[in-house]
Formats: C-alpha cells, structure tokens, sequence
C-alpha cells in the first residue's frame, strides 16, 4: 500500500508541474528585506498560477515583489507589465509589505495582451 500512495503523490506532482505554463525568471534579488523578482512569459494565461509557482520555495524573511512581463511589446524605458504580485515571508516580509506572514497579493493588469498585438 505504501508504494502506492507514493504514485499517486508523484502522478499528482507532475500533473502539476504540467499545468504551469512556461516562465523565465529574468532578475531576481538575493539579498535585502524588499526584494525583486522579474517574470518573462509568452502568454498572459495563468499568470496567478506562474505567481503562486515562482513564490511557493521563498523562505528567506523579506517583502517579495513579483513582476510578470510579456515577452514582446516592452522597450528599455518600459515592460508590457501583465501583472503585479507581493508575499510576505516573516516578520520582516510583513512589515515591509503590509501583508501578513504568508500572505500574496496578486493584482493582474487590466487591458494587457501577450504576445503584444499593438
């Protein structure tokens, strides 16, 4: 019985990981209690799930910052911003954020396309 409930734990894993559209972290901050992380994607479908995936190992106290960019239709001046997100981890994350301990924000940009069709 053991192993069976193993394979059904992995079956549930890589059902998981499938489900997770494709991403490139393109700028990550490694040190401070803000910190910034940059998404690059080709699609601006399931982007909370691309969120929830990129915050789900942080485990070093600090205010998290997640940007989600499109691939196409940003210059060097400005990104085509889909969406915003903020997690606290620790007391330090939640002071600098106004979250609580644990707690994600996620606020998608109303309007935004990706690929860009401008």
């Amino acid at each position: 019985m053991p192993g069976h409930l193993i394979a059904c734990d992995s079956d549930e894993k890589a059902d998981d990981k499938a489900a997770i559209p494709p991403y490139k972290i393109t700028h990550r901050d490694t040190s401070g209690n803000q910190r910034e992380i940059e998404v690059q994607v080709d699609s601006a479908k399931s982007l909370r799930i691309i969120f929830d995936d990129v915050t789900k190992d942080l485990t070093d106290e600090a205010g998290y910052t997640v940007l989600i960019n499109c691939s196409t239709g940003g210059s060097k001046a400005a990104d085509n911003r889909l969406a915003n997100g903020t997690y606290a981890v620790g007391n330090i994350g939640a002071a600098g954020t106004g979250l609580k301990d644990g707690e994600k924000k996620f606020e998608p940009v109303e309007g935004r396309t990706c690929p860009d069709k401008s």
